[in-house]
């Protein structure tokens, strides 16, 4: 009697539907007679990583690939890569790729969107435009070319692929949020009534968030201040609603670094890197976009963007199993740690979101203001810039702009007093580094570089070993994308707009000057 194989195309089907178990069903049915089947094994994979045992589901496709090296398995394999924070590994699996490109759009909008965690929008641009062109009725592929043609300064193309986004799904939260972030809305062009319409309508809480903050800017763009701030009042108060956030499991990570630290300070350190990344750091929304651009206009620098390779290095080498980055337990056990590994690792985890490694590179993470201990021991040689902006204004700047929403780290940034609190904090972290390790951070002042900002300019260089260059006062035309909110503001040169900006708002933020008064820092 012979055995009939099973077909895989129930699995396929299977997949289609989101049946998870109905494909593991199907594909362990057609391994069973056939065990190195590159499809089954393929299709294996994405069903258990589907189902949360997704380095089984690399297995298994890593496995197909090497039975059948095609691009649609390349391009899920590296999408799984990206997910484990494989960076190098998931970059060199789409190298691969590229030499036999899929034609699916799923499996183009997949690569364009690995590219994209890599930092590499360039690269992604080509794939969401396929992916775009064979799906046009899908709205997630629509929305990645948008923004990757925003992150490379393509205004106007972005504009043109968001309307027709906004054509085919008119209530479409995160395409009206990236339209209104676009360029600056003026009163004979803007999208206040559309967003005051579709909001009305919103019920989903993660459209309304997002809808309120575009209607907020717009209405900020046209000149009505009262108005766009009641309109991001009301969306972060709904959003924050929703958290589980306090502010003493922050306070916690602050508490751990600052008694963690005589433990690092004096831990041998084992041939630690001597290279020099240069990491800009601070307050989100105080001018660390815009230092990165100046320091990447430089002939002998790059920008890596912001970057997760320190606090992943550091989560490495402290082994602990809590499912957070950074907290209290992670911190205490890097007193045991090879922190000249940390720095080795660092480099490994940055090397693929590099483009020249002839180039120093910076890393603008802003949160790497809590490793600042971490990156003085592990790489010696580095430099550390900490932009400062007056306190109220980083208030206003964090509590205006809406960061990722899936992470937790930006939960503190929906309630004024929340941020109040962790300001209060950072502060306090940054006097005690610069007590800690005299001479190795260099606090550049936000409204000093607007104010001089070739005095400013050359006391930064200075600081990170860099011969004067005034390309770096042409900043605005450095041509290389930029993914974080501040994109559209450094493609302009230097501009006075944004100090002082919390005086409009004095009323509102009573509390947090009252409160800033009382921690004794200075508001006036």
């Amino acid at each position: 009697m012979t055995l009939t194989e099973p077909p895989i195309s129930p699995a396929r089907q299977a997949l289609a539907r989101g049946d998870l178990p109905g494909v593991t069903r199907a594909a362990q049915g057609m391994l069973a007679t056939r065990p190195d089947h590159a499809e089954a094994l393929f299709l294996l994979g994405l069903a258990l990583a589907g189902m949360g045992q997704v380095r089984e589901g690399i297995a298994r496709i890593a496995a197909a690939v090497a039975r059948d090296p095609q691009g649609e398995y390349r391009a899920q394999l590296a999408r799984l890569l990206i997910m484990t924070r494989q960076d190098s590994a998931a970059a060199q699996v789409l190298a691969e790729a590229e030499l036999a490109l899929p034609d699916d759009a799923l499996s183009r909008d997949t690569m364009g969107c690995v590219y994209a965690r890599l930092g590499d929008h360039a690269a992604s641009l080509a794939h969401f435009a396929h992916a775009v062109a064979q799906a046009p009725d899908n709205l997630d592929y629509r929305y990645n070319h948008a923004a990757a043609l925003n992150f490379v300064g393509a205004v106007d193309e972005a504009d043109a692929a968001l309307e027709a986004l906004l054509a085919l799904a008119p209530g479409h939260a995160r395409a009206h949020h990236l339209l209104a972030s676009l360029r600056r809305q003026s009163a004979n062009a803007n999208h206040v009534p559309r967003l005051r319409a579709c909001l009305a309508q919103a019920r989903e809480p993660h459209d309304r968030l997002l809808l309120g903050y575009a209607l907020a800017k717009e209405l900020d763009d046209l000149g009505e201040g009262q108005a766009a701030f009641a309109a991001l009042a009301t969306a972060n108060a709904e959003h924050r609603a929703r958290l589980p956030y306090r502010f003493a499991s922050d306070a916690a990570n602050f508490d751990a670094i600052e008694r963690t630290w005589p433990l690092l300070a004096g831990v041998p350190v084992q041939a630690p890197p001597q290279d020099a990344p240069i990491f800009v750091i601070g307050m989100p929304r105080t001018g660390t976009t815009l230092v990165d651009r100046i320091l990447s206009s430089h002939p002998g620098v790059e920008s890596a963007g912001e970057l997760q390779a320190m606090p992943l290095a550091v989560k490495q080498a402290a082994g602990t199993r809590s499912r957070t980055v950074l907290d209290p337990e992670t911190v205490a056990a890097l007193a045991q740690a090879d922190l000249g590994a940390v720095g080795h690792d660092y480099l490994a985890r940055a090397h693929h979101h590099r483009r020249d490694p002839a180039l120093r590179f910076v890393d603008k993470f802003p949160g790497n203001f809590h490793y600042v201990g971490i990156i003085a021991r592990a790489l010696p040689s580095a430099r550390i810039v900490c932009l400062r902006r007056h306190p109220m204004d980083t208030v206003l700047s964090n509590f205006r702009n809406l960061f990722a929403i899936t992470s937790r780290y930006y939960d503190y940034s929906y309630d004024l007093m929340d941020i109040a609190r962790y300001y209060a904090r950072f502060d306090r972290l940054m006097a005690f580094w610069q007590q800690a390790l005299p001479g190795r951070v260099l606090e550049l002042s936000y409204e000093d570089l607007v104010a001089d900002q070739e005095g400013q300019t050359r006391r930064l260089l200075d600081h990170c070993g860099l011969a004067w260059n005034a390309a770096c006062l042409d900043f605005h035309r450095n041509a290389a994308p930029v993914s974080t909110p501040s994109a559209a503001q450094v493609r302009r040169p230097l501009y006075r707009d944004a100090l002082a900006r919390w005086k409009r708002h004095e009323a509102e933020l009573a509390e947090v000057a009252a409160y800033f008064a009382a921690e004794g820092i200075a508001v006036s």
